[in-house]
C-alpha cells in the first residue's frame, strides 16, 4: 500500500473514533468487561473481578439541553475529576425540562397509544454514547415519578411501563445502571405501582444492574427483598441542612441496612445535598463542605459502594445566570452550568476516590465500637468503617476543634495519616493526644479531616 493511501486510510480510521472518547486501555468496559453486583453484595465490580467505585455526577437534563460540543465539555471536565458516572434524566417533559433544547418531547400519544419521538432518542442516544465511549457509566432515570406533568407520573400504568421498556429495549447493550424512577414517593399505592412495572419490564433484561430513586429521606426497602429484579438500593438524603437531617445521614436508615450481617444489595445515597443549593431550612446555599460532611458519612455508615455529587447548575444544565432552576424556585439562583461545573465540591469529589482507593475499600465495614462520640450534636458525628481484620480503619472528622474530637485507641504498630479532603493532600505520622487515659488525634486545623489507621 502506498504511502498516500496509508495516510487515507487512518485518516478515514479516526474518523470513526468519536471526538473525546476514552482510548481502550483507560476503557474500564473495554479493560475489565461490564460491571455486575459483586458475591459479597455491597458493591459494584467489573466482569474480571476488578472493583468499581461508583462516583456519579448529577446532571438531570443535560443530554435534553445540551449541544453535542458542550456534552464533550461537560464530559471531559468529569472524567479529569475523577467521576466514574454520570446521572442523568431521559424524558421530556419533567419539571426542569419541558422538552428538550429544540423543542421535542420524548413521546406523545394518540389513540391511547404511546409515541416515542425518534428524533428525540437518536439525540440521547449520542449523549448515552458519548458516555460510555469517555468511558464512565451511564446512570439513565428512566421516568420521572414525583409530580403531575413529569413524564412517567401522570401516564398510565401501562403507559409508564411502555416507555421504560422501550427504553430498555433501546440502551440494553450500554454499560448502564438503571434508575427506574425518580424522586418516587412509595407509599402504599405508589410502591405496589412501581413493583409492578418493575417486574414487567425487567423480566426479559435479568443481567440489568436497576435501581431506584426514592424522595428525600424516604428509606422504603423493608419490604423490597422479593423484587428481584431490583439488585441495587439508593436513596435520597436531600438538601434539608438541620440536626433531623444530619442524623437521619448517619444514624439513619442506611446506617441501620449497613449494620447487618448479611446484606441483599449495595447501598448508594443518590443525592446528598447539591452543591450551591439552598438548605431546606437555613434557606442558605450549601457548601462544599455541606457536601463532603455528607458524601463521607454516606460512604462509612455502610459498604463501601459509591456516591453521587450535585452541582447546583450543573444538574439543570442551568443558562440564565441569577435565576433558580425552572419549577425548582426554593433551590435558590444558580450558576450557569460552565461556571458551576468548576465549584470546589467537585474536584474534592475525586479526592474522595482517590481516599477510597489507596485503602482495601470493597472490604470496609461500619465500625463505631471503635469512637467515643466527645458531642451528642449530630453536626459532630465522627464516622468509622474498618476492614474485618481490623488492620485498616478509617475515621472522618466533621471537625477538627477538641469540642468534637473523638477519643480512638490505636493498636500497637500502627501508621497513622491524615486525609485532607479539600486537597487530596496525605500526611503520615498523625500527632496524637493522651489524656485522661485516653488517646486522640488532633487534626492539623479545626477543618474537617480523614484519619487513615494501618497495622503494619
Amino acid at each position: 500500500m502506498s504511502t498516500i493511501r496509508l495516510v487515507h486510510f487512518f485518516v478515514a480510521l479516526a474518523a470513526l473514533i468519536p471526538a473525546g472518547a476514552s482510548k481502550a486501555d483507560d476503557n474500564p468496559f473495554a479493560k475489565h468487561g461490564k460491571l455486575r453486583v459483586a458475591k459479597s453484595r455491597t458493591h459494584l465490580e467489573h466482569t474480571d473481578g476488578t472493583p468499581f467505585f461508583f462516583l456519579a455526577d448529577t446532571v438531570w437534563s443535560g443530554p435534553a439541553l445540551s449541544t453535542e460540543a458542550d456534552w464533550k465539555l461537560f464530559l471531559e471536565n468529569r472524567k479529569k475529576k475523577g467521576f466514574t458516572a454520570i446521572q442523568f434524566n431521559c424524558l421530556s417533559p419533567w419539571r426542569a425540562a419541558p422538552t428538550d433544547r429544540e423543542g421535542r418531547v420524548a413521546f406523545t400519544i394518540a389513540d391511547g397509544k404511546l409515541l416515542p419521538n425518534e428524533d428525540f432518542f437518536r439525540q440521547l442516544d449520542a449523549r448515552i454514547k458519548a458516555i460510555n465511549d469517555m468511558g464512565m457509566l451511564a446512570v439513565p432515570v428512566l421516568a420521572w415519578a414525583h409530580k403531575k406533568g413529569d413524564a412517567g407520573f401522570d401516564l398510565s400504568e401501562a403507559h409508564a411501563a411502555a416507555i421504560v421498556k422501550f427504553q430498555l429495549n433501546r440502551y440494553k447493550d450500554a454499560n448502564a445502571l438503571f434508575i427506574l424512577a425518580g424522586d418516587a414517593r412509595y407509599n402504599a399505592t405508589d410502591a405496589d405501582k412501581w413493583k409492578r412495572i418493575g417486574r414487567l419490564v425487567f423480566a426479559d433484561f435479568p443481567d440489568a444492574l436497576v435501581t431506584t430513586h426514592p424522595t428525600g429521606m424516604n428509606f422504603p426497602w423493608k419490604d423490597w427483598d422479593n423484587e428481584k429484579w431490583l439488585n441495587i438500593l439508593g436513596y435520597q438524603s436531600g438538601h434539608g441542612d438541620d440536626a433531623k437531617t444530619l442524623a437521619w445521614i448517619h444514624s439513619g436508615p442506611a446506617a441501620a441496612y449497613g449494620q447487618q450481617k448479611e446484606l441483599t444489595r449495595p447501598l448508594i445515597n443518590l443525592e446528598p445535598p447539591y452543591e450551591g443549593h439552598n438548605g431546606y431550612q437555613s434557606k442558605k446555599p450549601h457548601d462544599a463542605y455541606n457536601v463532603r460532611r455528607a458524601t463521607y458519612w454516606s460512604l462509612l455508615v455502610a459498604p463501601v459502594a459509591g456516591v453521587t455529587y450535585g452541582g447546583h447548575g450543573v444538574w439543570s444544565w442551568h443558562t440564565k445566570p441569577g435565576e433558580p432552576p425552572t419549577d425548582h424556585l426554593g433551590s435558590g439562583a444558580a450558576k450557569v452550568w460552565k461556571e458551576a461545573m468548576d465549584l470546589p465540591g467537585a474536584a474534592e469529589m475525586g479526592y474522595v476516590r482517590k481516599l477510597f482507593e489507596s485503602v482495601p475499600w470493597t472490604e470496609l465495614r461500619p465500625a463505631q465500637d471503635l469512637v467515643t462520640q466527645v458531642s451528642k450534636e449530630p453536626a459532630h458525628f465522627v464516622a468509622a468503617a474498618a476492614t474485618p481484620d481490623r488492620k485498616v480503619k478509617v475515621f472522618y472528622l466533621p471537625a477538627g476543634d477538641r469540642k468534637t474530637r473523638a477519643p480512638i485507641q490505636p493498636a500497637v504498630g500502627e501508621e497513622l495519616t491524615w486525609f485532607n479532603p479539600r486537597t487530596g493532600e496525605f500526611t503520615k505520622n498523625a500527632d496524637v493526644v493522651r489524656t485522661a487515659g485516653q488517646t486522640a488525634f488532633d487534626p492539623p486545623n479545626n477543618q474537617d479531616w480523614v484519619l487513615v489507621m494501618r497495622k503494619k
